[in-house]
């Protein structure tokens, strides 16, 4: 899979190095991967929640912190949607939002 864009992965781990490590495997995993369906991902993730626009929320750091991403399949993409600590993430409609530019 092809991940859109690591640099927002890198400016959050930046500001919150207690995560790097665990946003890193993330990362180099699901550039390995090839996802076709939820089911991929559920079968390697299982504490992943699905939502509506084909939006994946990860548990990251053992729930510390949360990623939201959306999985375009028949592109092999993923597109980071957001990325913040488990208080960020209660303050945000996951199906909507959006990284700042």
């Amino acid at each position: 899979m092809r991940v859109i864009s690591k640099q927002s992965l890198a400016n959050f781990w930046r500001k919150h190095p207690a995560c790097r490590e665990a946003l890193q495997a993330w990362y180099a995993e699901v550039c390995h991967a090839d996802w076709t369906s939820p089911q991929d991902i559920k079968r390697r993730y299982v504490t992943a929640s699905f939502v509506a626009k084909n939006r994946v929320v990860f548990n990251i750091k053992g729930n510390d912190y949360r990623l939201v991403v959306a999985v375009a399949y028949r592109l092999r993409a993923v597109y980071i949607k957001f990325v913040g600590t488990h208080a960020q993430y209660d303050a945000i409609d996951v199906v909507t939002v959006e990284l700042d530019p």
